[in-house]
């Protein structure tokens, strides 16, 4: 998307006309320098910063639960991707029918541990669940993002005066619920924990 972009910018040549800066798309490693000696270095720094702060606006972000003797994040992680099945509550499978690609997801433990323990991205938009008898059900499949440094638990949660809307704690029973840009990035800070 930023090459993109950066392709369609152009600079005045010897005869004054704009003329492509360089073909992009046939050279996708440009060293900076040469943008620098064309004095257009900071505009690119600039729609890279624009094109990030576009990212986490339009990005969702959710939290799923899983019990870890069922699925682990650490069985996650081993299986590299999967397909969040089983969901049987109406709110929980509107929510992953709302998933799209790219969007961010808090793994949480339920019942053992209680806590987040790690962030997954979604690899794949909802479909019918294959474990289901009908279409009635779907799923998403996920992929593992990173483990968090230090895991979030529940506890920490409910004490934490910036999170005391989130849905973990006002629809506890949801295993798939939506948060805001915010709540994520309250519970990074708590874990200690970057995501680019």
């Amino acid at each position: 998307m930023l090459l993109e972009q950066i392709s369609t910018l152009t600079h005045p040549d010897a005869s004054g006309a704009h003329s492509p800066i360089v073909p992009l798309a046939h050279s996708p490693i440009v060293p900076l320098a040469y943008f620098q000696s064309r004095g257009i270095g900071k505009h690119i720094f600039k729609l890279k910063n624009y094109l990030r702060v576009l990212k986490k606006i339009t990005m969702q972000y959710w939290l799923v639960k899983s019990e870890p003797f069922k699925y682990s994040w650490d069985q996650f992680v081993a299986d590299k991707e999967t397909f969040w099945d089983g969901v049987r509550n109406y709110l929980a499978r509107n929510n992953m029918r709302a998933m799209k690609k790219g969007d961010l997801v808090l793994f949480y433990h339920s019942n053992e541990g209680m806590e987040v323990v790690g962030v997954a991205k979604v690899s794949k938009e909802h479909y019918p669940d294959p474990t289901a008898e009908d279409d009635t059900w779907s799923v998403v499949n996920l992929k593992p993002v990173k483990k968090l440094k230090n895991p979030v638990t529940l506890a920490t949660i409910k004490s934490e005066p910036r999170l005391a809307q989130i849905q973990l704690l006002r629809l506890n029973r949801l295993s798939v619920t939506a948060l805001t840009p915010h709540e994520f990035d309250v519970i990074l800070q708590l874990g200690e924990t970057t995501v680019k």
